[in-house]
């Protein structure tokens, strides 16, 4: 660590690195999220479905993240737990559109929760019920209900409707987090 480096630390000017893990089923928005996070000249044109997992970066006014954008289909739902230890914050996001798969989005986030290397732990978790604009979408209100997540005691958490293609209620999103991965830092 350079002097530099040293002094902007010291100041509380430098950008602290952090992991996180973008988790939900497939096709329920993350690689969009996450692409629409990213400074626009790094954005992709064309998102398409991740296969096992990708690693982005997008800074904050404080903080420079890595997100694991890690696949939601059946078969490589196993290896979310491989990055659990080194991440410390969660992005769980459910499309708000699909009904019938709200179930599974339940058991794979009590699965993770209940995770020896999550379960002690008090990171922050921000939930998105994306797809918004589907004219089929239950509110944030009911995802949280169906979600049970009035039932986390232990972590915090926000959720935030959003629509990942148009980048609505990202922001507020990355800013909770933000803000709940300073305080934790302390």
């Amino acid at each position: 660590m350079g002097l530099l480096d040293k002094l902007s630390l010291w100041l509380g000017i430098s950008k602290k690195e952090v992991n996180v893990l973008c988790l939900g089923l497939d096709n329920s928005g993350k690689t969009t999220i996450i692409n629409h996070l990213k400074p626009t000249n790094t954005q992709a044109q064309d998102v398409v479905p991740t296969i096992g997992f990708n690693i982005e970066k997008f800074k904050t006014s404080t903080l420079s993240f890595t997100v694991f954008d890690m696949s939601g289909q059946t078969r490589y739902r196993n290896l979310w737990e491989h990055y659990y230890k080194e991440s410390q914050a969660i992005i769980f996001v459910v499309d708000s559109g699909d009904k019938l798969r709200m179930v599974v989005a339940k058991e794979e986030l009590d699965t993770l929760l209940n995770h020896q290397d999550i379960r002690s732990r008090r990171m922050p978790v921000l939930f998105f019920a994306n797809k918004i604009d589907l004219r089929d979408a239950m509110s944030s209100v009911k995802v949280s209900q169906l979600l049970c997540l009035e039932s986390i005691k232990d972590k915090p958490w926000h959720i935030c409707a959003s629509d990942a293609v148009k980048g609505e209620g990202l922001q507020e999103g990355v800013e909770w987090l933000q803000d709940h991965i300073k305080a934790m830092k302390k």
